[in-house]
């Protein structure tokens, strides 16, 4: 399979996203006014705290880390302290199902779903914590476990690459409609508390039971949505023909008749604007990425983003 870098990745192209991913952090020390800080969306919680000893308090402790039996059964005050913990685990979630491969510009959804995955596990791996995830298509999940290794990044971009090749015109539609949902409940299995996880989907299929298993995700993790798309479903042209392509199949449709115009922009705009809404609905924070533009581009405008921009 011939890797173009706009139809097809290969594993090359993912772990040369290295370099360009330093500098970017999902972290809470955010830019004032990044869509990753204040109350507008859940704010990263960082890395979680581990217990490490039980000492005398000491002026200026703070309060609330007193252990009351333990200063009961000395007669003096004691307090607990605690450490941060070195790294955390990250599980990148990358979707590389039938609807992903689709583009009408630049790249095809699969793609970009693929280079910004990889993204976010250098964005970790440069961070110090540790990278794992789930590379999933309509039938197949492939989990790899966290481990700060650039081994095992290095796996979750083979892995990535190798579901990205095996895309074809030819495959068969989504065999399962809920590929997804079973992906996030595969997820909140692997994920018990304090991990970072990103889902870097068109979020095809997704509805209530994918809502609740967000919130379910979101309640004791750092949770993001990175929703990919393409620009046809913002503006769809209003009169020629259209030529849309997936892998070798192309199909021409002549938007400017009404009969065809208005049931396919409906359908377009109307999916984008449902999911969005039902992202939002999960209090997740929410990022959109266009198969129009370079990945690397607007995940940096998207980490810098003022709370009231786009949305």
């Amino acid at each position: 399979m011939t890797s173009d870098g706009f139809v097809y990745v290969s594993l090359a192209q993912l772990m040369a996203l290295e370099f360009p991913s330093r500098g970017l952090s999902f972290a809470a020390r955010q830019p004032q006014g990044s869509i990753l800080a204040g109350n507008h969306a859940s704010r990263l919680r960082g890395r979680g705290l581990n217990f490490d000893e039980l000492r005398r308090y000491q002026p200026g402790d703070d309060l609330r880390h007193l252990d009351w039996r333990a200063s009961l059964r000395t007669g003096k005050p004691v307090v607990r302290t605690f450490t941060e913990e070195r790294d955390r685990p990250a599980l990148i979630l990358v979707d590389q199902r039938m609807s992903m491969f689709f583009g009408s510009q630049q790249s095809f959804k699969s793609v970009v779903a693929a280079e910004l995955g990889v993204l976010a596990a250098w964005m970790v791996f440069n961070a110090g914590d540790r990278v794992g995830g789930l590379v999933f298509n309509d039938s197949r999940i492939d989990s790899i476990a966290p481990l700060r290794s650039r081994k095992r990044v290095e796996a979750l971009c083979s892995r990535i690459a190798a579901q990205n090749q095996a895309l074809n015109a030819s495959n068969p539609d989504a065999e399962d409609a809920d590929q997804l949902d079973k992906v996030l409940q595969r997820c909140l299995a692997l994920a018990g508390h304090d991990h970072l996880i990103c889902i870097v989907s068109d979020f095809a299929g997704a509805g209530e039971r994918t809502l609740q298993l967000m919130r379910q995700l979101a309640a004791h993790n750092d949770v993001i949505a990175m929703q990919v798309y393409d620009p046809i479903a913002m503006n769809l042209p209003t009169d020629g023909r259209l030529l849309v392509t997936q892998g070798e199949l192309q199909v021409e449709l002549a938007v400017g008749r009404r009969q065809v115009h208005q049931p396919l922009g409906d359908y377009l705009t109307g999916r984008l604007k449902d999911v969005a809404t039902l992202l939002r609905r999960s209090r997740v924070p929410l990022m959109m990425f266009s198969t129009a533009q370079e990945s690397l581009t607007q995940l940096r405008a998207e980490l810098g983003k003022q709370p009231g921009g786009r949305r």
